[in-house]
């Protein structure tokens, strides 16, 4: 697969269903710069990132610069409610904002835009010049140093430019070919062709060694699903070896989460010393990391290294670790309803460890029914 939509090709037009933020626009005009920002409402970086091109539009208007927010990839079963849910997440993000907010459930947008320029995930970025060609796809926060040079007009034809294209593309391509090879692993899956399901996830594994999606659908569909328990452990050993030698965080802490307790996994049939030993020496790698992380981060970590103290018997550790990440998330700047989604969900697994009801901030949450 190649991208259709490149740095240099004129402007696909805009064809959206409804304009949820100032007045309607049909054409590029010439003599202005746009810059398109593709977004959705689930997106954590989507809402910084629209209130952060809102002031580069506010800095630049006086030279034709103009924001242009694009929702077209909202998941509501219907149109009403995914533009409702826009609707209030704009309040959120931009309240007092003049930036035109266009809406499109229709798939066109997505279609000429985002799938044409092989670009995967939001947000993103698209500037059409004054020419009304396309001079820059890309992440949204590299506009600061690439916007002066749009405007200035030493953009198009720099070297920077050439090898930032070249990097998108050669990016899309690859992340095209990966996202097809889920799409294969779902198919078969959703019919329970394992075997399927299971050459698609070797391929993916051969093909794509960085990402660590394949080595999670591997040991899921081996011990989870067909219960495999000897072909499982094989493919858990060497996921938990890989994330050693990586000695990284999403590695050390991917291959932990199958170990113990996150998909509900039963691991009887799997050697319980072992499994026991490799969870000890990924959860001490990961405290080892911990100076290099943020609050969130740290709170993450102590959520997913938890269960393994609370299934090896050291529950006063575990219940340690989750209340200190209650007081990391806690003390970070998050969206309320964000920040209560989180604190309910430690204070989930608090309450099982405890045995008993707990509460923090104001929030209660009862112990585990008993079965």
């Amino acid at each position: 697969m190649t991208s259709g939509l490149n740095s240099g090709s004129p402007a696909p037009s805009i064809k959206v269903q409804h304009w949820l933020r100032g007045d309607p626009l049909s054409n590029f005009q010439l003599g202005k710069i746009y810059i398109l920002d593709f977004l959705s409402t689930t997106c954590e970086r989507c809402g910084p990132s629209l209130s952060h091109l809102a002031q580069l539009q506010e800095r630049h208007s006086n030279i034709g610069v103009e924001v242009i927010a694009v929702a077209s990839r909202e998941e509501a079963a219907t149109a009403d409610e995914a533009r409702a849910e826009v609707d209030a997440w704009l309040t959120k993000w931009l309240p007092n904002s003049n930036i035109r907010i266009a809406f499109d459930h229709s798939g066109e947008m997505n279609e000429h835009w985002m799938d044409a320029s092989l670009s995967l995930c939001v947000p993103q970025a698209f500037v059409v010049d004054r020419d009304r060609n396309i001079a820059f796809i890309g992440d949204p926060d590299a506009l600061d140093e690439v916007l002066p040079k749009v405007i200035d007009g030493s953009w198009h034809a720099s070297t920077e430019a050439k090898i930032a294209e070249k990097k998108r593309i050669a990016e899309g391509e690859t992340d095209a070919l990966e996202n097809a090879l889920r799409r294969r692993i779902r198919t078969a899956t959703e019919i329970e062709d394992w075997k399927t399901a299971l050459s698609a996830i070797e391929e993916g594994m051969n093909l794509f060694p960085d990402s660590i999606y394949f080595h999670q659908e591997h040991v899921g569909t081996l011990i989870g699903v067909m219960r495999d328990m000897e072909a499982g452990w094989i493919a858990l050993e060497q996921f938990v070896r890989t994330a050693i030698a990586r000695n990284s965080e999403d590695w050390l802490s991917a291959a932990l989460e199958e170990l113990f307790g996150w998909y509900d996994y039963d691991y009887s049939g799997l050697p319980s010393e072992e499994r026991f030993s490799m969870g000890k020496e990924l959860s001490e790698r990961i405290l080892r990391l911990y100076p290099q992380q943020n609050a969130l981060s740290r709170a993450e970590s102590y959520e997913t290294i938890a269960p393994y103290y609370h299934e090896s018997g050291d529950n006063d550790r575990a219940v340690d670790l989750i209340e200190q990440a209650l007081k990391f998330v806690d003390g970070e700047s998050l969206p309320d309803v964000q920040k209560r989604e989180r604190l309910l969900q430690l204070l989930y697994i608090l309450a099982e460890y405890k045995g008993e009801q707990v509460c923090y901030g104001g929030i209660c949450v009862p112990p585990p029914k008993q079965c």
